[in-house]
């Protein structure tokens, strides 16, 4: 098990720097070998992504500008530079107050995520019952007031953290599994 990190908390200006960073797939690429991996520099992002060096080169700041994720001094030298991802333990809290563009952004950002994500549910209800056991499938309804909406998501992060393991350091015949908790309304309420 992994020590939880400090939660990040991300901004409205945050949001609208992931929702640019995801909107190129290189960089979600990017983003996406280093949270399996660990680490990773210019040479081992292009090869496994199948890119120029410059091209990941230049992906890979504009990542660290973007504070989503960070340059291993201790590791660096001369023109080889290596990267970690900033990426873990990321949430935006309700209420957050946004511009006009940064609530764009983060719609954006949404429907993204969201696009990816039903490619996954798809692909787990075709492969369903061959998956041998890795797909899994549970869809449930609740009635909860705000204050247990809040607990359920704290308690099923904190589980999900007992199962988190380093980068690159994932036990013997894991697979890296897609996890998603959409916690909504079932229709639009004008109450609080």
């Amino acid at each position: 098990m992994v020590e939880r990190p400090e939660r990040r908390v991300l901004t409205g200006a945050d949001l609208k720097a992931f929702y640019k960073a995801l909107a190129n797939p290189v960089r979600r690429d990017i983003l996406s070998y280093l949270g399996e991996h660990g680490e990773a520099n210019s040479t081992s992002v292009a090869k496994a992504l199948g890119e120029s060096t410059g091209t990941t080169s230049y992906h890979l700041r504009k990542l660290a500008d973007l504070d989503l994720i960070a340059e291993i001094e201790a590791r660096s030298n001369g023109r080889e530079r290596w990267w970690k991802s900033l990426m873990k333990d990321i949430y935006t809290p309700p209420g957050l107050e946004l511009t006009p563009d940064e609530r764009e952004a983060a719609i954006k950002l949404g429907a993204l995520k969201m696009s990816h994500d039903l490619g996954l549910v798809t692909r787990a209800y075709a492969g369903y019952d061959s998956s041998a056991g890795w797909n899994q499938i549970y869809r449930s309804g609740l009635h909860l007031t705000k204050e247990q909406v809040a607990s359920f998501v704290e308690e099923y992060q904190n589980l999900l953290w007992k199962y988190v393991t380093e980068p690159g350091k994932h036990p013997a015949g894991s697979r890296a599994m897609a996890v998603r908790l959409v916690v909504v309304p079932e229709a639009e309420s004008t109450e609080d």
